[in-house]
Formats: structure tokens, sequence, C-alpha cells
């Protein structure tokens, strides 16, 4: 009897972990297979006859390992790799690109790239992409997310540079693109009841009412968070400064920009334009962020696109993935701007 017993839970073991090998390929391969594929074959497992002389509990107990894997496979994948197992992305082609089926131009006349810079925000990119695409769609936008992410020495995240070095990449892609959309990955849009996402005629600030900020504008001058800028605008504004690294005024360095060459910053309704801020932890200051806001006019035109080659930091690659283009941009760590550069600054 024990004989017969123990054949019986051998031969489960072998069938058991043939499956789990089976599922473990299909789940490295899962780019090149759709979520009803990984479901049918889940399905097939699942109903694998051990026998009518095992009992549930065995089966259970043999099939326990790879329920598990099924259930948490998801949230390791890779951001690209969701589209191939959640088809809520629509036809997204290669690099993040999507278009109206059918018909090359948007709903606002505009080819759009959407500027994402990150550092050390992998679980938040995962929220913005899967969010983003069907809203983008839903508004029939003609667009390509472009994510570019900080590494290297530096710990500071340069926002500005990343910006420069996003727009410029961009534009070596595509040179069609008449709008950028500069898009914190942690800003999620509430609802797509109106078209909201577009150049206009003048700069475009659209997180009027963040969350976060009680759904309220904390001052006339802000344009951070998300903001439209048509291609000549960010080239006649020579981008954003490349000198600030670490948390604030970057923005506020920008709409002074606008002011100097009176290109009046438009918004639309605060009703419309609410967004959800995601958690995340504190910012790292920018001690010198006051003395460069208060210099930044004189700066503007050597400062920004300008010189962006003059500025240590260095693409190291650029990434086609499934449901964006990735730019990794590697900047060396900075020194402190001293009193001699700050005299030679105030005299220029």
């Amino acid at each position: 009897m024990w004989k017969s017993r123990f054949c019986r839970l051998i031969a489960l073991q072998v069938v058991g972990t043939f499956g789990l090998l089976t599922y473990l390929h299909l789940a490295t391969t899962s780019n090149e297979r759709d979520r009803e594929t990984l479901q049918k074959t889940q399905k097939e497992y699942d109903n694998v006859d051990f026998g009518s002389q095992v009992s549930q509990a065995e089966k259970v107990a043999g099939l326990g390992a790879h329920q598990y894997l099924v259930n948490t496979s998801s949230s390791k994948r890779e951001p690209e790799t969701l589209n191939k197992t959640n088809n809520t992305y629509g036809d997204v082609r290669l690099g993040g690109k999507w278009s109206p089926t059918g018909n090359r131009n948007s709903s606002s006349g505009e080819k759009m790239a959407i500027l994402v810079t990150f550092r050390d925000r992998e679980e938040h990119l995962k929220i913005f992409l899967s969010r983003m695409h069907p809203f983008f769609q839903r508004q029939g936008l003609d667009y390509t997310i472009y994510v570019i992410e900080q590494h290297g020495e530096e710990p500071r995240f340069c926002k500005g540079l990343l910006y420069n070095v996003g727009f410029t990449e961009a534009l070596k892609d595509d040179p069609s693109y008449d709008c950028f959309v500069l898009h914190d990955v942690d800003l999620i849009p509430e609802n797509d009841s109106t078209p909201l996402y577009t150049c206009a005629k003048s700069p475009y600030h659209l997180s009027v009412a963040v969350d976060k900020l009680k759904y309220k504008l904390p001052y006339p001058g802000l344009v951070g968070g998300v903001l439209a800028l048509s291609t000549s605008h960010y080239k006649l504004l020579n981008g954003y400064s490349n000198l600030y690294c670490g948390w604030g005024a970057e923005d506020d360095d920008l709409a002074r920009r606008m002011y100097k060459h009176v290109l009046r910053v438009k918004r639309p309704d605060r009703a419309v334009a609410r967004y959800h801020m995601l958690p995340h932890g504190n910012h790292t200051k920018n001690p010198e962020k006051y003395f460069l806001l208060f210099n930044g006019i004189r700066r503007a035109k050597r400062d920004g696109l300008s010189n962006l080659h003059t500025m240590n930091h260095t693409v190291t690659s650029i990434t086609r993935k499934a449901l964006y283009t990735h730019v990794l941009v590697n900047v060396t760590k900075r020194n402190a701007i001293n009193t001699h550069m700050k005299r030679a600054d105030v005299k220029g």
C-alpha cells in the first residue's frame, strides 16, 4: 500500500516539475505572447489529470507553487512588457509611438513628443505608462513617449539638463515634432472629458489643479509639472538652464525666460486640468537655486540648448522599447558654483 502511495507522489512531483518548467519558459518569453495565450496555458496546466487515485489535497499542493508564480509574476515584469500581457495600449508601435487609426493627423493637428524625466522612479514609470497611453489615445493624439533617465555620479536630479537632452534627441529621431509636453512622471490626469494636451499658440501650463496642492495654483508664475511648448518656443527660450541640479527653481527660471520673450502662459480651466500626484519621498534640495534664479535672465542666451554640448554628460544609450523610447543619460559629478564663477556670472 505504502509503495503504491509513494509511486503516486513521485509521479505527482515529476508532472508538477514539468508544468512549472513549462510555465517559467512561457513567463520569460512573454514578450512574444499575449495575455490570452498565457491564460490558456494556465488553464491547461490547472486541468492536468493526475489520476483518480490522487487526493484533492495532493493536487492542490502540487499546483500551489504554479499558482503563486501566476499571481506574482506581473509585478516583476519590466514596464515595456506590460502591453504584451494586458491589451490596454492599443497598437502602440515600438518606441512608444501612436497615432489615430488610419489617420496620421491627430485631433489637434499636432505631432507631439512627450518628454518624461526621472531617476529611481521605476514604480511611478509603470503607473505612468499604464495610465497615460490609454489617456493619450482617448484624446486622439499623435504622440511618442520619450523617457529620459539620469544615472551616473551626480546624486542630484538635473531636470533641466535632461529635458534639453530629450528635446535634442527627439528632434534627431523625428524632426517633424511641432509640440513638446514636459511631463513629471508622478502626475496623472484625473479625467479626459475635454481635450487637454496641445501646444496651442502660447506656452500651455496643464497641471493647474493638483490634489496634493488642494487643487489650487500655488502662485501665478508656476509652470512646473506638465507644460506644453511648441518646438519653436522651446528653441526661442534656449530651453532650460543646464545648471540646476536638485529640487527647485528650474521651472521658475524657464518662466522668466518666457516673460523676457513676451510669451504669455495660458492654462485650461481648473475644473478640467485636475491631476493626481503619486506619493514620493523628499527631494534633494539645491542650495544654489536662489543665486542661479537671481542671475537667470543674464545667462539665458548662453545657458541651455546653446551650450548643452559643453555640459558634463553623455548619452549612454537610446533604446526603442515597447511602450517608450528610453534615453539614458550619464551625468558626472558637478562642482558647486564657486565664488569665482559667481563673480564672472554677475559681470556677464
